[in-house]
């Protein structure tokens, strides 16, 4: 009999939430399949099995337990049936296929019967059916719950065809509860702990994102052909925002109780939505990161946050963040500050306005920007500062390859 236990998620994290099993107690299991999913305030894990057995569950859906202690127990006696009770079951599938004769294939099972012939099929149901011959007295034996949905849609539909539905039909009195995870918790007291314990101001400024659409029509085929992955705006804010951080350190900088710790490095954390809430990955180094190479990792650690396999390392330690509100639509925001650091840069939704471009009006794709910052830390002139940076390497990205500096003015040494 071997014990599963729960892992430790990182430092400073004594107790974990039993978020979902992906296997029934007294299953056979196989070694090192995935049994179980483990949420703590900063992560979710996943628990390995270990060996192949059966599978004696401890800690329910919901639990709260301890770091070490154990979540189920696995019998290895059963090991040698954990294929031969699957494999009874593929043959079961398989083996109607095989006993149909070249005319029944042909002629597959009619979808419609006598008994339902005034049933309403859509044409991809009616395709699945055929593909799995199976009748409408078929799907009606399957079914095992008729819910309250069903019932009411037989209602609408009863009756004369022509009658408008009342109003009433459509109002609903339900509510959905939901218990929040610990995960959910933490963030909530860690987003009123920044309202509460930071000078939080924003500022913001707006960028004309011809230069980069532009760029990226150009040479996306090219991009793709040599570095195997697409590029998207991220990349250049994330290189635009190293390079101003490089110009306003103190952006870059955190409180540490009385003293102000300013990296010489950029570890930029990207916010990423996810189905278990919002997840901040850090990209180390970006100051020394190319374009392709910042894309690359920021794809791997997103697969990572959204598909529960991230790490806490991989979540922690970051010195600015960025996050963009524009993929969901959002002309315009003040983000909230990621503690403990100091900065966090908000993007938004591209629109098309009208703007004065060397004294006439032109129509260009403008994009709005927002910086958070701690006062206490940033003080207005360096959050500016960073922002119109910023603004002028979007605008013109070949001053990324100078530091943020004019190529015009370092030739002439002006």
């Amino acid at each position: 009999m071997i014990e599963i236990k729960i892992p430790s998620p990182g430092e400073s994290i004594s107790e974990v939430e039993i978020a979902n099993w992906f296997v029934a107690d007294g299953d056979i299991v196989e070694k090192d399949q995935e049994i179980a999913e483990i949420e703590s305030d900063k992560a979710t894990l996943t628990l390995i099995a270990e060996e192949s057995g059966k599978i004696q569950i401890l800690a329910q859906e919901g639990d709260t337990v301890a770091v070490g202690s154990i979540a189920c127990k696995i019998d290895t006696s059963f090991a040698g049936e954990a294929s031969t009770t699957s494999a009874p079951k593929e043959i079961k599938k398989e083996a109607p296929a095989a006993k149909e004769t070249p005319a029944t294939v042909e002629s597959p099972k009619a979808v419609t019967s006598e008994n339902y012939k005034e049933v309403k099929i859509s044409p991809v149901a009616k395709k699945l059916m055929e593909e799995n011959h199976l009748s409408v007295d078929d799907v009606i034996a399957g079914l095992q719950r008729l819910s309250k949905k069903d019932i009411q849609a037989v209602v609408d539909n009863s009756g004369n065809k022509t009658e408008i539905p009342s109003q009433t039909k459509s109002f609903s009195r339900e509510a959905k509860r939901t218990k929040m995870s610990n995960l959910r918790k933490k963030l909530a007291a860690r987003l009123v702990s920044v309202k509460n314990e930071t000078a939080m101001l924003t500022t913001f400024n707006e960028v004309d994102m011809t230069a980069v659409m532009e760029l990226r029509k150009k040479y996306q085929k090219k991009f793709i052909e040599t570095h195997d992955i697409k590029l998207g705006f991220m990349s250049f804010f994330t290189k635009a925002a190293s390079e101003a951080l490089k110009l306003h350190p103190a952006v870059n900088s955190m409180m540490d109780g009385e003293e102000i710790v300013t990296p010489d490095y950029a570890d930029i954390a990207i916010a990423v939505q996810t189905p278990k809430g919002l997840m901040v990955p850090v990209i180390r180094n970006t100051e020394s990161l190319g374009l392709a190479e910042i894309e690359k990792e920021l794809m791997n650690l997103a697969n990572k946050a959204r598909t529960g396999k991230i790490s806490l390392d991989e979540m922690t330690g970051g010195t600015f963040t960025i996050t963009n509100g524009g993929v969901f639509g959002s002309l315009l925001s003040t983000p909230i500050i990621n503690p403990p650091q100091s900065g966090i840069l908000g993007m938004h939704n591209i629109v098309e306005r009208p703007v004065a471009v060397n004294g006439k009006v032109e129509i260009r794709p403008m994009m709005y920007i927002a910086l958070s910052y701690d006062h206490r830390v940033i003080d207005g002139k360096d959050s500016v500062g960073f922002l119109v940076k910023l603004k002028e390497m979007i605008e013109n990205p070949q001053k990324m390859l100078f530091g943020g500096k004019d190529p015009d003015n370092l030739l002439l040494e002006i």
